[in-house]
């Protein structure tokens, strides 16, 4: 696989086909018209195509009047293999692609239909947004995103690099693994915080209110995603089975040990057991790659207090840009029963005490 940070080069000159206009479909026409590229939609649903073209991710397929160079397959996973079997047939010069979140299965099927392979890019690009349809498209939302190319043995250069174009023209970072290599990723990186959020977040359901009210942020942090479309889900999971299962029984190893520590918190070497689970977490975590895909980088966080009126983070910012300190990170959190907020950022080690000695002097409340 090739590493991320390779951006796609050349340019579509179109037209391009999407099929399928929900939020990414629809944001990948809006893109592309951005840059002059002609669009044509489908969608099984008339309604969101009639969105999809009001706001004008494109036009209808049935103006399209010539070869499109591209098809973009937007279908949900279930169905995407039918697609892109279809599209082929229907568009015999056309390279296709899809934007599915698994990769391996839709491959799979595919190959056992004994579709010809040549014209066909699996592809994901890792973005997306917390509302969904076409209302909530944005031609920018692939800025600056992973976008994987998965192409088969059988995939030939040029369709290779219409989806690296694809990509590329709209700002997505692009890489390349294997079916398998995306599959056996995003089920760490990306499937198995779905299901961990939502299981923690099911633990939430009958309780007190009161009890509720103590919650802070690592609580909605680690619960945030637990908000997610199930019909989706039950597509990616099912589709990505093997892979996700295989680490699922690594985290009931953990959890068992973890069970098996505290059922005897006081029992010798369980404290050392608790200590080295905790110091595991945090090496993991200490890989996730930092600021702009770089290395992991320690910050130094502080925490402001703020009224809760208008524009006082608004003012908070500016005065953090009058002393001449980039922020690392920022993250909001309201204080319970009083009308103030909480303002948590991160800088470089070096610019931590300067930050808190110039907002002190202009009357900020600094906690640290």
């Amino acid at each position: 696989m090739s590493a991320f940070g390779t951006r796609g080069r050349g340019h579509l000159d179109g037209p391009v086909v999407v099929l399928g206009t929900g939020l990414l479909g629809a944001s990948i026409g809006l893109g592309l018209r951005g840059r002059g590229v002609p669009v044509f939609l489908f969608d099984p649903s008339p309604t969101n195509q009639a969105v999809a073209v009001d706001i004008g991710a494109g036009r209808p397929l049935g103006e399209l009047d010539e070869e499109p160079q591209l098809v973009v397959v937007a279908a949900p996973p279930d169905v995407t293999a039918d697609v892109v079997q279809k599209a082929l047939a229907d568009y015999p010069s056309a390279v296709v692609v899809d934007i599915a979140s698994v990769k391996a299965t839709i491959q799979a099927q595919l190959r056992e239909r004994g579709v010809d392979l040549a014209r066909y890019v699996g592809t994901h690009p890792m973005a997306g947004r917390e509302k969904s349809g076409p209302v909530a498209a944005r031609g920018e939302l692939f800025t600056s995103m992973p976008w994987v190319l998965c192409p088969s043995e059988e995939t030939s250069d040029a369709a290779i690099q219409a989806a690296r174009s694809l990509a590329g023209d709209l700002g997505g970072i692009v890489s390349q693994f294997t079916a398998d290599e995306h599959d056996e990723a995003v089920a760490l990186v990306s499937h198995l915080p779905q299901i961990m959020s939502s299981l923690l977040a099911s633990r939430l359901q009958g309780t007190p209110l009161h009890a509720l009210s103590l919650a802070g942020n690592g609580l909605r942090d680690t619960t945030r995603i637990a908000a997610s479309d199930p019909t989706l889900w039950v597509q990616i999971l099912g589709g990505n089975a093997e892979k996700v299962v295989s680490i699922l029984h690594g985290v009931r190893e953990d959890l068992n040990r973890l069970i098996g520590t505290l059922e005897e918190p006081l029992a010798p070497g369980a404290r050392l057991d608790l200590a080295q689970l905790i110091s595991e977490g945090n090496a993991g975590q200490a890989r996730i790659p930092g600021k702009h895909g770089g290395p992991p980088q320690a910050y130094s966080w502080l925490t402001i207090l703020v009224d809760d009126k208008p524009g006082q983070i608004a003012h908070l910012l500016t005065e953090i840009g009058e002393i001449g300190v980039n922020l690392e990170d920022l993250r909001l959190d309201h204080s319970s029963g009083q009308n103030v907020g909480m303002v948590e950022l991160s800088v470089l080690p070096s610019k931590h005490d300067l930050l808190v000695e110039a907002l002190t002097d202009r009357g900020w409340r600094v906690l640290q």
